[in-house]
């Protein structure tokens, strides 16, 4: 991307001043965009962005300047406006950039840039048939297909040389189900590091349908009750209740600081003993994995708990050095406009052992979360609320009539905790997160879960 004595010429201008530690992060990035409406495209979107960051450090102070003019001389005077925010003595740091050779785990086989935009749009038009015929109720389908090709290189005063290629592909289906009284939604939004090749792997057919099913199901479903009572998440995106109430307040950019409830917890217990879960940057092809993290540091897999017990934060650099901890491999940044800080890739709480009937026994009266839909949390209490997109009463051990409109709401810590069960079907789900370093994909993930009680919100 930019010639190797000319990234050692910004970073020592970035620490002409004082700083400790420079970096910068270059990142060549293209994609496609689609959005279409009962069967017509309603917006098309195809873009390129190129830009470099430059971060410099100096102990725990930090700042960060981009720009997108990659004139050399620009770049060296950026890296100079930067340094001026650090004062002190220019160190004796002598950068010698060697190359990292990275472990490609994201196999590519159909680059997305070299499909037409017309097979692109047919895919949605195969998931847009089948959603709207799937019945007579859906009144509406929406399409989002999107793909991305970013091409990204790091280097920094301490050597590191790193360079990473990270495609991925997404499709999102919405039916919205309506009669003369009410109108309901059902979505689903599969999505991996892949290439076009996975719209050839899955059935973007049955994921519509499914999508207009549950729409259905919602609207004919009775208001759901409200009060305590024990609660059954299936797998797959029921896991963003563990990733928004729990997984955030595991991420040193929050524990650094002592603004999650985890801060200073390690080695104690936090969940029950069944619950142990990971977060896994190293998952070939999935969603949130990427070879190497935007300091470029490996990916790894980081026990976050185990048997309840916790073990481990999701640590980036600089807040590594607040906590006295080595980077797990775990920053993130959206793109070069933003500093990178600590985040999540693929989170997941592990398979137990138990079955469905097992979850089952014994509630007289309970929810079934089938689907779970949107939510919102509060990072440094762990205090959330997360909606039900499709979910049944439980009576007397058994999956009853579909239920509409019921919340979960509890803690992250106090729900871990409450889990009793957990079985044996992972799954995942994708989603875009946010936060300080902008919005990027990431796995959400578990199986099948039990918890004992939690407040359930209806109408």
């Amino acid at each position: 991307m930019l010639a190797k004595s000319l990234i050692e010429d910004i970073l020592n201008e970035a620490l002409l001043t004082g700083g400790d530690f420079a970096e910068v992060f270059i990142e060549s990035k293209s994609g496609d965009s689609f959005y279409m409406v009962d069967g017509k495209v309603e917006q098309a979107i195809s873009g390129k962005d190129y830009g470099i960051g430059i971060r410099i450090f100096k102990g725990l102070f930090s700042v960060y300047a981009y720009t997108n003019d990659m004139n050399p001389n620009n770049l060296i005077k950026t890296a100079q406006k930067a340094s001026k925010a650090i004062k002190g003595t220019k160190e004796d740091i002598v950068i010698n950039l060697i190359k990292k050779e990275v472990e490609d785990r994201n196999k590519i086989i159909i680059a997305p840039t070299s499909v037409l935009k017309e097979d692109k749009i047919a895919v949605m038009r195969e998931g847009y048939e089948a959603a709207k015929n799937f019945d007579e109720c859906i009144s509406q389908v929406r399409i989002n297909y999107s793909d991305s090709s970013q091409n990204v290189l790091i280097a920094n005063s301490e050597g590191v040389w790193a360079e990473d290629k990270r495609i991925r592909s997404r499709i999102g289906i919405e039916s919205i189900a309506s009669d003369m009284n009410d109108m309901q939604t059902g979505s689903y939004r599969p999505g991996a590091s892949k290439g076009f090749e996975f719209f050839k792997e899955i059935d973007v057919k049955e994921y519509a349908k499914e999508a207009s099913r549950i729409a259905k199901t919602a609207l004919g479903a009775k208001y759901a009750p409200s009060g305590k009572m024990p609660v059954i998440i299936e797998n797959e995106f029921g896991g963003v209740i563990f990733h928004e109430a729990c997984g955030h307040g595991l991420e040193a950019t929050s524990v650094s600081k002592g603004l999650s409830v985890f801060a200073g917890k390690l080695g104690e217990k936090v969940a029950s003993d069944v619950v142990s879960a990971v977060d896994d940057g190293t998952l070939s092809n999935e969603w949130g994995s990427s070879n190497i993290d935007d300091e470029g540091t490996p990916t790894k897999r980081n026990l976050l708990i185990e048997n309840g017990i916790l073990k481990g934060y999701m640590v980036d650099k600089l807040n590594g050095r607040r906590m006295g901890m080595e980077s797990t491999g775990s920053a993130r940044r959206e793109s070069y406009k933003y500093a990178p800080t600590s985040r999540m890739t693929n989170t997941f709480i592990l398979n137990g052992n138990s079955s469905l009937e097992d979850m089952l026994q014994g509630v007289e009266n309970g929810i079934y979360a089938k689907y779970m839909g949107g939510g919102s949390v509060n990072p440094s209490t762990g205090d959330f609320n997360f909606s039900i997109m499709e979910g049944y009463i439980i009576r007397d051990g058994k999956i009853e009539e579909p239920v509409r409109g019921a919340t979960l709401i509890g803690n992250g810590p106090e729900t871990l905790k409450k889990i009793d069960m957990v079985g044996d079907n992972l799954a995942h789900g994708q989603g875009m997160c946010g936060s300080v370093s902008g919005s990027i994909p990431a796995n959400v993930g578990q199986p099948r879960v039990k918890i004992q009680n939690m407040v359930i919100g209806g109408r």
